[in-house]
C-alpha cells in the first residue's frame, strides 16, 4: 500500500506518494496550508483516495542537529495526523532534502521565482519519500522490521 510523504511548510505541504510496491516516489501537487483542521481534511481525502498506508512527515532540524520551532511545529502536525487518521506516521529528519531539490530543479534548467517555490515543495517531498523507502528497503534486506 503507498506511503504519503509529506514536506511540512507553515506556508505550503509539499506532498509525494509512493508505487504500490514502495520503490518509486512520485510528486503530487503540493497544498497551501489553510490551518491544522483544514489541511488534516485535504490530507485525509487524499489518503483515502490514494489508499495510504503510512505517513512519513519531514522533521526540519537544523544542520547542528537541534530542533527549532518548525521542528515541534511538524512533530505536533505528525501527532495530529496520528490522531486524526489512526495510520502510523513517521518523523524523517529532512536537513538536506531542500538543497537537493534545488539542485535537481536546477539541474532540470527550472526557472521563475514564484512557480519554483511549490515545485521545490514537491522535489522536497519526494526527496525525503525516496529516502524513507530506500531505508525501508534497507531494513528488510537486513532482516529488521520496516
Amino acid at each position: 500500500m503507498p506511503v504519503l510523504g509529506i514536506d511540512f511548510g507553515s506556508r505550503r505541504l509539499g506532498l509525494a506518494v509512493s508505487d504500490l510496491d514502495d520503490r518509486i516516489a512520485l510528486p503530487l501537487e503540493p497544498i497551501a496550508s489553510r490551518g491544522a483542521e483544514q489541511d488534516l481534511a485535504v490530507i485525509s481525502d487524499l489518503v483515502r483516495s490514494r489508499g495510504v498506508s503510512r505517513i512519513v512527515v519531514g522533521l526540519p532540524i537544523h544542520l547542528d542537529g537541534s530542533r527549532g520551532a518548525q521542528a515541534e511545529a511538524a512533530d505536533r502536525f505528525a501527532a495530529g495526523l496520528r490522531e486524526a487518521l489512526a495510520l502510523p506516521v513517521d518523523l524523517l529528519d529532512e536537513r538536506l532534502t531542500t538543497r537537493e531539490a534545488l539542485n535537481a530543479l536546477e539541474d532540470t534548467g527550472r526557472r521563475g521565482r514564484r512557480k519554483k517555490k511549490a515545485v521545490v515543495d514537491s522535489v522536497a517531498a519526494t526527496v525525503l519519500l525516496r529516502t524513507y523507502l530506500e531505508q525501508r528497503a534497507a531494513r528488510r534486506a537486513s532482516g529488521g522490521a520496516a
